[in-house]
């Protein structure tokens, strides 16, 4: 399949330079790089994004608690533990 792909000045330099270090072969391969980060990165973004929606319905199915609240009880917590027995 062939696809152009125009990229900005700054981006071209960075991909040539990315071939004349070494790294890649051609420009080509640094775009197919690239790409197949971002698309790593869309699939942890979308299964993040599916965690939260999981921890919002378990939030509203069985309650949750605000920071205050987890704060609050600390603070309990560590007070009891400072009296004296």
């Amino acid at each position: 399949m062939a696809t152009n792909v125009h990229l900005t000045p700054e981006l071209e330099d960075f991909a040539r330079s990315c071939v004349e270090n070494g790294r890649f072969n051609n420009v080509s391969e640094v775009i197919r790089s690239a790409l197949s980060m971002l698309q790593e990165q869309e699939e942890r973004r979308i299964r993040f994004n599916a965690m939260l929606d999981m921890v919002r319905e378990e939030t509203e199915r069985e309650g949750g608690h605000t920071l205050e609240d987890v704060l609050a009880e600390a603070d309990r917590i560590i007070e009891e533990a400072s009296l004296p027995r």
